[in-house]
């Protein structure tokens, strides 16, 4: 980011500026990220009974924005640059945006494990791969300077880089709004849900089904199963808990027992896998 800053100085290009100005937010990006990690391996406490797993999510949701915003700028920077383009030392700025690029390779490898399963690590490897992207758009805008003495380039490749990151911020801040409002995963079909439910043997009907994403990758489900009463509770419920295991994910059931005259048997499994009964008649 300094040498960039320095470079931006130096040769007098927007393009690596725009670049030095989106690593400035990496670093707040990156150390949101392992606040939001930290806090989420806490314990969960009484009041906070799901502990703190959504802070990870607040962290993308924050760092979409962030990413949005910044392009924005850019966008009104190249305007500007479009309509009076300076004078560019491309031989330089091609130097350091070689060097931006190598660096921003080498981080996004680090951080590509899990970025597709952890929106708060995808966040940060967005923000990682936007500088790539903004030390490509900086190499070619220089080639364009070099070569041809296209100086508007500089502002042209700003604009096409920042387009790309506001693509993938949307689809961030579009996935981190919809766990925060408990929205059904995307990967989940709740009809599919449903019918493997109606499908076991001894379930008669099931209502008041919810999916929702806890965390990233850590999903969980409550219901209303109404069934026979010749069934055994014990058996169906540790079927159903493979089934939806298995099927789709699902870590965390809660699963509520009714039978056909509505005796709201509660019965559920807790997330270590105990059995937890209680029979109440209404």
């Amino acid at each position: 980011m300094v040498a960039e800053v320095l470079g931006a100085w130096w040769t007098g290009s927007l393009a690596l500026l725009a670049d030095a100005g989106h690593m400035f937010t990496d670093v707040a990006a990156l150390i949101l990220a392992l606040t939001a990690v930290w806090f989420g391996s806490r314990p969960a406490t009484s009041s906070k009974t799901f502990g703190y797993y959504r802070l990870e999510i607040i962290a993308a949701l924050v760092n979409g924005v962030a990413l949005v915003v910044i392009s924005l700028f850019i966008f009104y920077g190249a305007y500007e640059r479009w309509l009076e383009p300076p004078v560019v030392r491309s031989g330089p700025m091609i130097v350091v945006a070689l060097g931006g690029l190598v660096v921003n390779l080498i981080c996004a490898w680090i951080l590509h494990a899990r970025h597709e399963v952890d929106l708060n690590l995808r966040a940060a490897w967005m923000h990682v791969m936007g500088d790539a992207l903004g030390s490509v758009a900086a190499i070619l805008a220089g080639v364009c300077m070099l070569l041809f003495g296209w100086y508007a380039a500089d502002a042209l490749f700003s604009v096409v880089i920042s387009l790309l990151i506001i693509w993938g911020s949307v689809r961030l801040i579009k996935e981190s709004t919809n766990v925060l409002l408990e929205g059904t995963p995307a990967h989940i079909n709740l009809a599919a849900v449903e019918t493997a439910i109606l499908d076991t043997q001894g379930v008669a009907d099931v209502h008041d089904l919810h999916v929702w994403t806890i965390t990233s990758g850590r999903e969980a489900l409550s219901a209303h199963v109404i069934h026979a009463t010749s069934i055994s509770q014990p058996d169906l419920l540790r079927e159903l808990r493979t089934k939806l295991h298995d099927r789709f994910g699902v870590d965390h059931l809660t699963i509520q027992m009714e039978t056909p005259e509505f005796e709201d048997d509660t019965f559920h499994f807790c997330h270590a896998g105990r059995a937890c009964f209680r029979s109440e008649r209404n």
